[in-house]
Protein backbone atom coordinates (compact mmCIF):
# COMPACT_ATOMS: atom_id res chain seq x y z
CA UNK A 1 0.00 0.00 0.00
CA UNK A 2 3.24 2.11 0.93
CA UNK A 3 3.30 2.35 -3.67
CA UNK A 4 -0.24 3.56 -3.70
CA UNK A 5 -0.62 5.75 -1.16
CA UNK A 6 -0.93 9.06 -3.62
CA UNK A 7 -4.24 7.60 -5.02
CA UNK A 8 -7.49 6.32 -3.86
CA UNK A 9 -7.71 2.31 -4.83
CA UNK A 10 -11.21 2.50 -4.24
CA UNK A 11 -12.27 5.30 -6.87
CA UNK A 12 -10.14 3.81 -9.51
CA UNK A 13 -12.57 1.83 -11.78
CA UNK A 14 -11.11 -1.42 -12.88
CA UNK A 15 -12.37 -3.73 -15.77
CA UNK A 16 -11.33 -7.33 -16.81
CA UNK A 17 -9.18 -6.37 -19.80
CA UNK A 18 -7.04 -9.11 -22.31
CA UNK A 19 -3.46 -7.97 -22.14
CA UNK A 20 -0.87 -9.82 -24.53
CA UNK A 21 1.74 -12.08 -22.57
CA UNK A 22 5.13 -9.31 -24.02
CA UNK A 23 3.44 -6.53 -22.25
CA UNK A 24 3.90 -8.37 -18.99
CA UNK A 25 7.78 -8.57 -19.63
CA UNK A 26 9.24 -5.81 -18.37
CA UNK A 27 6.07 -4.85 -16.27
CA UNK A 28 7.52 -3.35 -13.27
CA UNK A 29 5.38 -3.59 -9.50
CA UNK A 30 5.85 -1.11 -6.47
CA UNK A 31 9.31 0.03 -5.66
CA UNK A 32 8.75 -1.50 -2.21
CA UNK A 33 7.93 -5.00 -3.97
CA UNK A 34 11.15 -4.66 -6.69
CA UNK A 35 12.88 -7.55 -7.42
CA UNK A 36 10.06 -9.68 -6.61
CA UNK A 37 8.22 -10.51 -9.86
CA UNK A 38 11.77 -11.26 -10.91
CA UNK A 39 12.46 -14.01 -7.73
CA UNK A 40 9.06 -15.65 -9.13
CA UNK A 41 10.04 -15.87 -12.45
CA UNK A 42 13.52 -17.69 -11.23
CA UNK A 43 11.45 -21.03 -10.47
CA UNK A 44 8.28 -20.63 -12.00
CA UNK A 45 7.57 -24.67 -12.04
CA UNK A 46 7.94 -24.75 -8.23
CA UNK A 47 5.96 -21.93 -7.55
CA UNK A 48 2.76 -23.54 -9.69
CA UNK A 49 3.18 -26.70 -7.72
CA UNK A 50 3.27 -25.02 -4.33
CA UNK A 51 -0.36 -23.31 -5.25
CA UNK A 52 -3.00 -25.76 -5.25
CA UNK A 53 -3.49 -28.89 -8.13
CA UNK A 54 -5.91 -26.71 -10.13
CA UNK A 55 -3.57 -23.83 -11.02
CA UNK A 56 -1.05 -25.86 -12.45
CA UNK A 57 -3.67 -28.26 -14.44
CA UNK A 58 -4.68 -24.02 -15.89
CA UNK A 59 -1.10 -23.31 -16.78
CA UNK A 60 -0.55 -26.65 -18.56
CA UNK A 61 -3.89 -26.55 -20.31
CA UNK A 62 -4.81 -22.72 -21.02
CA UNK A 63 -0.77 -21.09 -20.32
CA UNK A 64 -1.99 -18.48 -18.01
CA UNK A 65 -3.57 -18.04 -14.45
CA UNK A 66 -6.57 -19.67 -13.04
CA UNK A 67 -7.26 -15.79 -11.29
CA UNK A 68 -6.16 -12.51 -13.31
CA UNK A 69 -3.93 -9.90 -11.36
CA UNK A 70 -4.96 -6.66 -10.37
CA UNK A 71 -3.07 -4.10 -12.51
CA UNK A 72 -3.21 -0.41 -12.31
CA UNK A 73 -2.34 2.44 -15.26
CA UNK A 74 1.24 3.74 -14.35
CA UNK A 75 -0.03 7.65 -15.25
CA UNK A 76 -2.36 7.30 -12.37
CA UNK A 77 1.09 7.35 -10.15
CA UNK A 78 2.86 9.76 -12.43
CA UNK A 79 1.16 11.55 -15.26
CA UNK A 80 4.06 11.79 -17.20
CA UNK A 81 4.17 7.90 -17.36
CA UNK A 82 2.41 5.26 -20.16
CA UNK A 83 1.82 1.45 -19.22
CA UNK A 84 0.86 -0.89 -16.40
CA UNK A 85 2.07 -1.69 -12.99
CA UNK A 86 1.57 -4.79 -11.21
CA UNK A 87 0.03 -3.98 -8.05
CA UNK A 88 -1.40 -7.79 -7.11
CA UNK A 89 -0.58 -10.79 -8.85
CA UNK A 90 3.21 -10.84 -8.38
CA UNK A 91 3.56 -14.34 -8.67
CA UNK A 92 1.63 -14.67 -11.42
CA UNK A 93 3.42 -12.55 -13.39
CA UNK A 94 6.61 -14.02 -12.24
CA UNK A 95 5.50 -17.34 -13.06
CA UNK A 96 4.49 -16.31 -16.97
CA UNK A 97 8.18 -14.55 -17.30
CA UNK A 98 9.42 -17.68 -16.07
CA UNK A 99 7.55 -20.02 -18.28
CA UNK A 100 8.41 -17.50 -21.00
CA UNK A 101 11.88 -17.99 -20.66
CA UNK A 102 11.78 -21.56 -19.97
CA UNK A 103 10.09 -22.33 -22.78
CA UNK A 104 6.98 -23.77 -21.62
CA UNK A 105 3.27 -23.35 -22.65
CA UNK A 106 1.83 -19.79 -22.85
CA UNK A 107 -1.03 -18.21 -23.97
CA UNK A 108 -0.25 -15.04 -26.01
CA UNK A 109 -2.65 -13.28 -24.37
CA UNK A 110 -3.86 -12.89 -20.22
CA UNK A 111 -7.06 -11.63 -18.84
CA UNK A 112 -6.02 -9.17 -15.98
CA UNK A 113 -8.29 -6.66 -13.87
CA UNK A 114 -7.08 -3.25 -15.24
CA UNK A 115 -7.38 0.33 -13.19
CA UNK A 116 -8.01 2.95 -14.91
CA UNK A 117 -9.05 6.99 -14.35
Amino acid sequence: MYDYDSIDLLEVKRRLETIPAADFIGMPTGASDAGCIESYAENPVHWVKARRPEVGRHWEEHGTWLRPPILIARRLLDPSDSGLQVVEGRTHVGVLRGRLREGLHVASCHRAWVGRA
